[in-house]
């Protein structure tokens, strides 16, 4: 008998129809003989419907006392999925129980609306598992060292599950979603995307940072850091397709560089709408500015993704670097009236119509030239670089968001991600 973890997105979770179907496919791994510990998404749309009232009642608020309140808000949409989850499995004839986070309880740090999970106290999860109960965890959600309910940020379910998984030492964590696999970008954007047997940690790590959306980046670091064995997967085949095949299925995150992976000099193409860039314009050119400019936008608990700085002129360069969108206006008037006076720089200017396009593969470590191939078919486009990064196994560049799509088409096909690896 081994332990699994599932955890099922909003779509799936979207009726009380799906809700349905996901029981009986747990239900069928229960029966096979697994210990079983699910944790469900909020169903679809419902976050976003609770996080409008609030900004309804208070469109300007920003303040650590609101993002408490829209934590305790927010919350509640797992809580209802999880329940609805329990009483569908109960009608399936199965023992099954649901716990919100801080009933199990999973503790985590006091940044509302983006905690981070600290530890998670395993003793009453495997109390009812042995006593042959199915257990339902809400995922997104926590509790602090204060009792408060906190969040973990959009897509926090995907970090629940497999902090469970590791803290249960799980054999598997199967991560059901409304696609059945990775695929080497987008297939609403590029039709001959194609999907991924397997992916690497590193891979599916750098993918996830630079906005695939079929992970979250948090989830993929908890996977690295405890060896979580992960799977993606559909949740619309039906749900009692045979388990074997089942397990199989999907896309497989390993951990592992085999000899065909390592052939695949770029493996896929991500992409992210939701970045936005900021310049500093005229700060003086000397030690401790990128600090002070930095540091004073980590304290605001806003994380900075790419970072560039120009030539100095008279003692003077322009200091850029990109943002969430959903930061920029704060970060901007964080700058505006506490930095650029301190700094005595010119201005601030940002801009929110921008995106980031990225290259991602392990074999780029052995290879010369992908960079360069990668520039030269954007320029082919008519595409202009505005920033670009770099690491072992990846190359991002922000462009005008107006040529993202352009900008995929093309990179998929010049890396001829079409075609099945040899």
């Amino acid at each position: 008998m081994s332990l699994i973890v599932h955890k099922y997105g909003g779509t799936s979770m979207g009726s009380t129809e799906r809700i349905r179907n996901v029981a009986k496919r747990v239900a069928k791994w229960a029966r096979a003989g697994h210990q079983m510990v699910v944790v469900p998404s909020a169903m679809s749309g419902e976050t976003n419907r609770l996080l409008g009232l609030a900004k309804e009642l208070a469109p300007e608020r920003t303040d650590t006392s609101y993002d408490r309140e829209l934590d305790m808000l927010a919350a509640t949409g797992e809580q209802a999925s999880s329940a609805l989850l329990a009483i569908a499995l109960q009608a399936e004839g199965m023992h099954a129980v649901s716990y919100a986070g801080w009933q199990v309880p999973i503790r985590t740090n006091s940044a509302f609306t983006k905690a981070r999970i600290e530890s998670i106290d395993d003793k009453r999860v495997r109390a009812d598992l042995d006593a042959g109960r199915v257990v339902i965890i809400t995922g997104f959600q926590g509790v602090d060292d204060e009792s408060n309910v906190t969040t973990l940020g959009r897509g926090g379910s995907d970090t629940s599950a497999v902090a469970v998984a590791a803290a249960l030492k799980a054999k598997e964590c199967l991560i059901y979603t409304d696609v059945d696999g990775v695929y080497t970008t987008d297939p609403r954007v590029v039709p001959e995307a194609r999907r991924l047997q397997t992916v690497s940690f590193e891979e599916m790590l750098e993918m996830a940072s630079l906005g695939s959306k079929v992970l979250q980046i948090r989830s993929v670091e908890f996977a690295g850091k405890y060896k979580v064995p992960l799977r993606v997967l559909s949740s619309f085949t039906e749900w009692n397709i045979d388990i074997h095949e089942e397990a199989k299925s999907g896309t497989l995150i390993t951990f592992e560089e085999d000899e065909q992976m390592e052939q695949a000099v770029v493996s896929g193409i991500a992409f992210n709408r939701d970045e936005a860039k900021i310049s500093v314009v005229g700060v003086p050119d000397k030690p401790g500015i990128a600090y002070q400019i930095l540091g004073a936008v980590a304290e605001a608990n806003i994380e900075v993704d790419m970072i560039i700085q120009n030539i100095s002129k008279g003692g003077l360069t322009d200091f850029s670097f990109t943002v969430h969108r959903n930061d920029f206006a704060r970060a901007t008037e964080l700058l505006k009236s506490k930095v650029l006076p301190a700094l005595g720089a010119t201005e601030v200017i940002g801009d929110t119509k921008i995106c980031k396009v990225s290259i991602v593969g392990i074999g780029m470590r052995s290879h010369v030239g992908i960079a360069s191939k990668m520039f030269r078919s954007l320029s082919e486009e008519g595409i202009n670089i505005q920033m670009i990064s770099t690491s072992e196994i990846k190359t991002s560049v922000v462009i005008d968001e107006k040529y993202m799509e352009l900008a995929v088409r093309a990179l998929h096909k010049a890396f001829e991600l079409e075609q099945s690896a040899a």
